[in-house]
């Protein structure tokens, strides 16, 4: 059996704090992707794989967000059904939805990260001793989640005392980092291409959270970043080795902040990255000249090569 044009089925929606970034997302790609495949949208609404889908004409183009969606979960249970699906597997879905983790596999390849600490609510650390440790201008955010979701900026030993205080009574793992200064970038990653063009990000209140990224015109975005040669080839291959270093595969973007001094830190990759037009890794693609139809095209083209070489291996 062949399977010439394989239908894509869209996952959006999910159950964490990202909801509702993942309904735009799974719409604009659904849009996008429908110039070129047979495509439904699927709204999930519960931790539990959609009924449904036909693992032998069918593949997933999942845009779910966060907990349950790009944290390895979702993948196990495609894998446990044997649907081919386009991103990143389970493992490497749950290694980098755990910042922490991640860091690791990019000091492994060379590659910093922040100074930091991670903590549950059971071993919250002496304010006094963080601040001894990483300096009072500090960072806090859950150690798995994304969008900026829960992000806070602490100054001093009494707003992290109140802070940690705050947030003990959230069942979770959390991060805690110095705060750097310096410029802010995003590249997105493709197996067929490598890394792309490098995005940089000037939130207007000088903080990349939340409610910057997802209200017009609180951010400037510059696409391609002003940076020389030398410091994009470095961006680049930084981004290139996080992301083999932590075993992904189709795309992924990787976050980073380039210091005053040159020094570049990494803060995340984003395994399902927001899909609008004007999300981040859509604008990293436009600088290597892929419209967002021929975008969606080319993630979900290592599916589709699954895909058939499953169905050819069965005649």
């Amino acid at each position: 059996m062949s399977v010439r044009v394989p239908t894509v089925v869209v996952l959006a929606g999910g159950v964490s704090a990202e909801r509702e970034v993942s309904l735009a997302s799974g719409r604009a790609s659904a849009l996008a992707l429908a110039r070129s495949f047979p495509t439904r949208l699927v709204q999930v609404n519960e931790a539990t794989l959609p009924r449904g889908i036909d693992s032998s004409r069918e593949l997933v183009f999942s845009t779910l967000h966060g907990v349950f969606g790009e944290d390895g979960q979702m993948q196990r249970l495609l894998d446990a059904a044997g649907i081919h699906y386009a991103g990143c597997g389970a493992a490497a879905s749950a290694l980098t939805m755990d910042k922490q983790r991640t860091k690791a596999a990019a000091a492994a390849v060379g590659v910093a990260g922040p100074r930091g600490l991670c903590f549950s609510q059971k071993d919250s650390p002496n304010p006094q001793a963080v601040i001894a440790q990483l300096g009072e201008r500090l960072v806090l955010k859950p150690n798995s989640e994304g969008s900026s979701v829960g992000l806070r900026l602490i100054e001093g030993a009494a707003e992290l005392a109140a802070a940690l205080a705050e947030i003990g009574r959230a069942e979770n793992h959390w991060l805690l980092e110095e705060r750097l200064v310096g410029r802010e970038l995003s590249v997105g990653v493709l197996d067929a291409r490598g890394a792309m063009g490098i995005v940089e990000i000037r939130p207007r209140s000088g903080v990349y959270d939340y409610a910057s990224k997802y209200t017009p015109g609180q951010t400037e975005y510059l696409a391609p970043a002003p940076l020389d040669e030398l410091c994009a080839a470095k961006v680049r291959d930084a981004a290139q080795r996080v992301y083999t270093a932590c075993g992904c595969r189709d795309y992924a973007r990787v976050d980073f902040i380039l210091s005053e001094s040159g020094t570049l830190y990494l803060l995340e990759i984003n395994t399902l990255p927001g899909m609008k037009a004007t999300s981040l890794l859509p604008m990293s693609a436009r600088c290597a000249g892929l419209d967002f139809v021929a975008l969606v095209r080319e993630l979900v083209a290592p599916a589709v090569r699954r895909l058939r070489e499953e169905a050819s291996r069965r005649v």
